[in-house]
């Protein structure tokens, strides 16, 4: 969204929110030795995500540590983070940064990079030796007492005793039907996805960092419940209040929080983008290694659930990056897949909302998701005056229509106006007014109340970029508005700047005498 991500301040953001995490104890690794433990966040046969984990396990602090390895010819370095890297000729040096240097004895910290082309990394030194060290073959124990913690229409929430090793455990897998469902680094976990009142069996296994794998837990079985509305703030069949939050922001937004502080259930995530025709999230993380998704769990352990929005005002999306649509729907199902989500939004702006190549590339993509994925809801976030979309935002909704995409909600961004005056509560209504009855000539066999509940709506909250002020008043005219017509959906930009509650850049604050949270208490009353 226009205003909504911090454009020049975007990359520096997303450089820290990859390297602000400290060195972490009790790492696995083999005693005795500095390791680097290579291992793959995702592959999609072109390119990778890889990471290095560092090890002391020798008994004195290291205060910098150097890894080198070759990639094969025609592989090249991408981008990295919580490192300083660079290639000359096939050979790679990477060094820590300011804040990852120092690794006390049983420490361990990270690094990652992207690499254009298949091949794999060899011969590996950290500080001029090899990076194996001594081999770690002593499996983790088995974790104990495996429970049932909650379920949902569509997941289930476990817990379990931790397991031991000899180095330390990496993380856990949770089994369903000893098919692996999910992994976490703690003694809890969330399986989504899942279908109402429909049993499941589950087991868990502990693994360290040199891939060695427990036994598993003891089984548990646990019912789903029957299925029922997405609300959030409200209910019905989408999700009725679901705010966006600027994922890119540092520290990276903590969702619960936000829930807790907001009486808020569900979220719109932005942005995923592309890195070449690959779905990334700012550019910093692949999707398909499912970041964030712990959070996602968590949020539907709650009751609420995601939408998770591709484009924005900045970096390229998907259909503009691929060349066919098969190739963009490919990229839209693996985030689909990654994170078991039911609702995806296309934020679509700037350029792209009056190209009409990608317009129908994404259109015919759309298609293809939806034939593939039956069950996922799209909604497209769209510019809009008081007086309805634009002509390029009317073709967009006619070009998915006429591709055969079935669309939950069309979204419109009540902000920005570029008026010398006004009101901008009068102006969101007035904009959802207009959009309505442009909603009933696109699709006019669908009911008042039908085109009612295709219409989503997402101001700004206080100063726009415009200079406009959305304030607390407007914001209850629009909950108001919103019971009277049953929209489909209530959202607005951002959560964060709503937190803060703060005067400042806009990217991070409203600018608007108000509580923590006051915006998103207003919006969680609005129930569908």
């Amino acid at each position: 969204m226009a205003s909504r991500l911090r454009l020049a301040l975007a990359a520096a953001a997303v450089l820290v929110t990859a390297g602000g995490i400290a060195a972490v104890a009790n790492p696995a690794q083999a005693a005795g030795s500095l390791t680097a433990t290579l291992s793959y966040d995702s592959d999609w046969g072109s390119g990778y995500q890889a990471k290095y984990t560092i090890a002391n396990g020798t008994a004195a602090t290291v205060s910098t540590w150097k890894v080198e390895f070759d990639l094969p010819s025609g592989a090249t370095l991408g981008s990295y983070w919580d490192t300083l890297a660079s290639q000359s000729g096939t050979h790679v040096t990477a060094t820590n940064r300011t804040y990852n240097g120092d690794l006390a004895p049983g420490a361990s910290t990270t690094f990652g990079f992207l690499v254009s082309g298949s091949g794999k990394p060899a011969n590996c030194k950290i500080n001029g030796a090899s990076c194996a060290g001594v081999v770690d073959t002593q499996a983790p124990t088995a974790p104990t007492n495996l429970a049932v913690t909650g379920t949902t229409s569509s997941s289930v929430s476990l817990s379990w005793g931790a397991s031991t090793d000899n180095v330390g455990v990496a993380g856990y897998d949770i089994y369903r039907a000893g098919t692996l469902a999910a992994s976490v680094t703690g003694t809890s976990g969330t399986v989504s996805g899942l279908s109402a009142s429909t049993a499941y069996t589950f087991t868990v296994k502990a693994r360290d960092a040199a891939g060695n794998t427990s036994a598993a837990s003891n089984q548990v079985s646990a019912t789903t419940q029957a299925g029922g509305g997405g609300g959030g703030g409200g209910g019905g069949t989408t999700l009725a209040v679901a705010p966006y939050v600027d994922m890119g922001a540092w520290p990276t937004p903590t969702l619960t929080d936000m829930a807790t502080g907001g009486n808020l259930k569900n979220f719109t995530l932005a942005f995923v983008n592309s890195a070449g025709c690959k779905a990334s999230w700012f550019n910093a993380y692949d999707p398909r290694a499912a970041w964030a998704k712990d959070q996602i769990d968590a949020i539907r352990a709650r009751g609420g659930d995601v939408k998770i929005s591709f484009g924005g005002a900045s970096g390229i999306e998907l259909a503009q990056a691929c060349s066919t649509p098969a190739a963009v729907e490919a990229e839209y199902q693996a985030v689909v897949d990654a994170y078991s989500l039911k609702y995806i939004d296309l934020d679509i702006e700037g350029a792209a909302v009056a190209d009409p190549t990608t317009i129908a590339r994404r259109s015919q993509a759309l298609a293809l998701l939806q034939a593939a994925r039956p069950n996922v809801k799209i909604s497209l976030t769209l510019p809009v005056l008081p007086e309805g979309l634009t002509s390029d935002g009317v073709n967009v909704v006619r070009s998915a229509r006429d591709a055969g995409v079935n669309l939950d909600l069309v979204n419109v961004m009540a902000m920005d106006y570029q008026r010398s005056s006004g009101d901008y509560g009068n102006f969101a209504v007035q904009a959802a007014q207009s959009t309505f009855t442009q909603l009933k000539g696109l699709y006019p066999s669908k009911t008042d109340a039908q085109v009612w509940r295709m219409l989503g709506v997402t101001p700004m909250l206080g100063k726009n970029d415009d200079g406009g002020t959305y304030d607390q008043n407007d914001a209850r005219q629009l909950v108001s508005f919103a019971q009277t017509n049953h929209l489909g959906m209530l959202s607005f930009w951002e959560a964060t700047r709503d937190r803060n509650a703060c005067n400042g850049a806009l990217y991070m604050c409203t600018n608007v005498p108000q509580t923590p949270y006051e915006f998103s208490k207003i919006f969680a009353g609005y129930t569908g």
